[in-house]
């Protein structure tokens, strides 16, 4: 096996993604043959204790560990969790660290959101191999949950499987946990059975709850927006609904993708850049205009009016944007 080693995952990856990571960081280097391994959080740039030199006090902790090997004369193993957080000089250091170093005494592992640093990078592409992490789905973990079920021992029904997606969503560190709580049952375990034994919600990602709206499917968007409302406030998701229709009014007078691309500071692959693209006509001009009076009229009401008024008044604007978005085949 290589000796420099990246597990690359989703730009803002969720617990279940992040906890993916991590395990197939360790998992390589569990298959290098380390005697131990050393981690290290990098944390968030502008973050973190100074150091004596380029390197922040989190950060250079892995110069020992990069040089040196096993205590006990073997091989060692240095998981880097964070990685895209390091800045440029940080990088530039560790990559000649990794360089260098002796793949018979150390294996290291950069655990990364989105993408290394260039310095980095180049020398993963010289010297190592890199393993990739997708954005985990609703309509991908389902399979997740089966194949953890089988490993289990665990007979789960068809809709047994929908009801735990619609109870834990994306987060496969809770779905694992669920399924450790069920193996000791026995009978085939219902839809009913699961929604009875597990009443809470889950701590879903906002896009969720947006790509619901915008592709006008008024019941998934409002069990969304109460899965949102279990852990967050309502502005929280008024803000999401607003940034999508910035972009989509952008998208919609931009003359190209690169230009739009641009106005929103990112690049024209950039998924979420292409995503708003492909959506520019599905709403006209006068449903923007509707959905740009409603956000501000909710906007006043969930910051004036008692709370007690919140909830319906975001369930309202979810509906009607469902009709303007997607149109009232699904309404």
């Amino acid at each position: 096996m290589k000796p420099v080693l990246a597990v690359l995952g989703p730009r803002d990856a969720g617990p279940g993604e992040r906890e993916e990571m991590l395990r197939r960081g360790r998992a390589l280097l569990d298959q290098a043959a380390v005697d131990d391994i050393e981690r290290i959080d990098v944390p968030g740039r502008g973050a973190g204790e100074e150091g004596e030199g380029t390197l922040r006090a989190e950060v250079e902790r892995v110069v020992p560990a990069l040089q040196s090997g096993s205590l006990f004369g073997g091989r060692s193993g240095v998981l880097v969790v964070d990685a895209q957080n390091l800045q440029k000089a940080e990088a530039e250091v560790v990559a000649e660290l990794s360089r260098a170093v002796d793949g018979d005494a150390v294996v290291v592992c950069f655990v990364v959101e989105g993408s290394l640093p260039a310095s980095l990078g180049a020398v993963v592409k010289e010297r190592g191999e890199t393993t990739t992490v997708r954005q985990m789905r609703e309509q991908s973990v389902g399979d997740w949950v089966r194949a953890g079920a089988r490993d289990r021992g665990i007979r789960l029904a068809p809709d047994g499987i929908s009801a735990l997606v619609q109870r834990f969503g994306t987060d496969t560190a809770s779905l694992g946990r669920a399924l450790d709580q069920l193996a000791a049952t026995k009978e085939p375990l219902t839809a009913e059975a699961i929604i009875a034994r597990f009443r809470n919600r889950p701590d879903e990602p906002l896009w969720l709850y947006t790509d619901a709206v915008v592709s006008g499917d008024t019941g998934a968007a409002l069990r969304r927006l109460a899965d949102v409302l279990t852990h967050g406030h309502p502005l929280q998701v008024l803000a999401a609904l607003e940034r999508d229709l910035r972009q989509r009014a952008m998208a919609a007078v931009a003359p190209d993708l690169d230009t739009f691309a641009e106005w929103l500071g990112a690049k024209p692959e950039h998924y979420p850049v292409k995503k708003a693209w492909a959506a520019r006509r599905t709403a006209t001009d006068g449903d923007l205009r509707k959905a740009l009076e409603a956000m501000a009229r909710a906007d006043v009401t969930l910051k004036t009016a008692p709370e007690a008024t919140h909830r319906p008044t975001m369930e309202r604007l979810t509906v009607a944007l469902c009709r303007w978005y997607g149109g009232r085949r699904r309404s």
